[in-house]
């Protein structure tokens, strides 16, 4: 299931975010919550996310320098958990303050995951984003 839309939603006074209800079902069998360098906080279907991080690393030697950070970096900024029976998550406090999370949110969907964002960082992002397609696409030339 490909993780698409943008939903606007607030987290509770426990830090608690309500996953969109469309995604419930597939995020049934755990979450990870987990650091995004964009500024971001990832929620990733367990096996997803393990996909991810041994797909960034199958690229370096094991024992590198690189592969041990990224796998630190991939290991220690993630955070497994379940949804609860009202359908959320407990967003944890480093997660929340790597992504700058106020109250107001945005969940939005990036495909092989969803991202959590502060709503008012994700309009600044999502307008720059917008614009760095415009840049990229216009470089791609003509495909037929």
């Amino acid at each position: 299931m490909a993780f698409r839309g943008t939903f606007d939603y607030s987290l509770d006074a426990k830090n608690r975010l309500t996953v969109p209800a469309r995604f419930r079902a597939s995020l049934s069998d755990g979450v990870v919550l987990a650091k995004r360098v964009a500024g971001c906080v990832a929620m990733w279907r367990p096996d997803d996310y393990d996909a991810y991080m041994q797909a960034a690393l199958e690229r370096f030697h094991p024992m590198s320098p690189e592969a041990e950070q990224l796998e630190r970096f991939f290991s220690a900024n993630s955070h497994d958990t379940e949804l609860d029976a009202a359908g959320r998550v407990m967003v944890p406090s480093f997660l929340l303050e790597h992504a700058e999370l106020g109250k107001e949110v945005v969940v939005t969907g990036a495909g092989r995951c969803l991202e959590i964002w502060d709503r008012a960082a994700w309009q600044t992002y999502n307008t720059q984003l917008t614009q760095s397609v415009a840049d990229i696409t216009s470089r791609l030339g003509d495909a037929g």
